[in-house]
């Protein structure tokens, strides 16, 4: 198994993708650290490893506190081999640009830009002194997109701050064998099932990818198994394109 003998915390582990993440890293064989805000959500995907033969534990955690963050960060014994932040931004969005106002546009971006610092730093510490470690960051092709078919609001600026803290931390923390990668999926459907989405109403997405389709969360988590296992060792200071071609590196 890719995993064997890891510990992974994954932030926002009781969200859609955060909980693809969180499962596709227990079932490489990682011990999983479950953290969020929604106890209930968190339950459920601990549940759902146990159910499958994995170990996962739960811990209520607001990202946007450094404070208890650090607190959960430090009540992890042993090595922590690998943190994934998949923490959710507020977003205002299928509105122009133009009628956003100056807090709409900011908000996802500070964020973006809070969580994953927070998280990243606070896990950093840690991985500076037991010389090595992964942190991995998700971020949207919607850093590389513009407007044309639809209106992302300050989305687009989110995702891109989040690549570009990647790059940072990836630049200052390799001296210290600490990696850091983030993921650029798609719009993932199976994300939000509960969207009453028409049969053709992602076909402006569908017509702008180069394998006419989108990407679905357990290939989101696959791929974040296989970065954050020592199979990916040279990678970091990357952003891995899961866009299914509707955006070429």
């Amino acid at each position: 198994m890719l995993l064997e003998n890891k510990t992974a915390i994954v932030y926002g582990g009781g969200g859609a993708m955060g909980g693809a993440i969180a499962r596709a890293f227990a079932a490489e064989g990682a011990i999983v650290h479950l953290a969020g805000r929604t106890l209930a959500k968190l339950e459920k995907v601990a549940a759902d490893i146990t159910d499958a033969g994995g170990t996962a534990s739960v811990a209520v955690v607001d990202a946007y506190d450094a404070d208890a963050v650090n607190e959960h960060v430090a009540s992890i014994e042993g090595r922590i081999d690998v943190a994934f932040n998949a923490v959710s931004v507020r977003v205002k969005q299928d509105v122009p640009l133009v009628d956003l106002t100056v807090d709409e546009f900011v908000m996802p971006v500070e964020d973006a830009a809070r969580t994953n610092f927070v998280t990243a730093t606070a896990v950093a510490r840690r991985m500076i002194e037991q010389r090595g470690g992964v942190l991995m960051m998700l971020s949207s092709s919607a850093a590389r997109e513009s407007g044309a078919d639809f209106e992302m609001g300050g989305f687009s600026l989110a995702c891109a701050s989040i690549e570009c803290l990647a790059r940072a931390m990836a630049g200052e923390l390799g001296r210290y064998g600490v990696r850091v990668v983030a993921l650029r999926p798609n719009f993932t459907p199976d994300t939000h099932p509960e969207w009453d989405i028409p049969e053709d109403g992602l076909d402006h997405l569908l017509r702008g990818t180069a394998l006419g389709r989108l990407p679905r969360k357990a290939e989101v988590g696959a791929t974040a198994a296989f970065a954050a296992s020592d199979h990916a060792a040279p990678i970091t200071g990357a952003v891995l394109n899961l866009s299914c071609g509707a955006i070429v590196d």
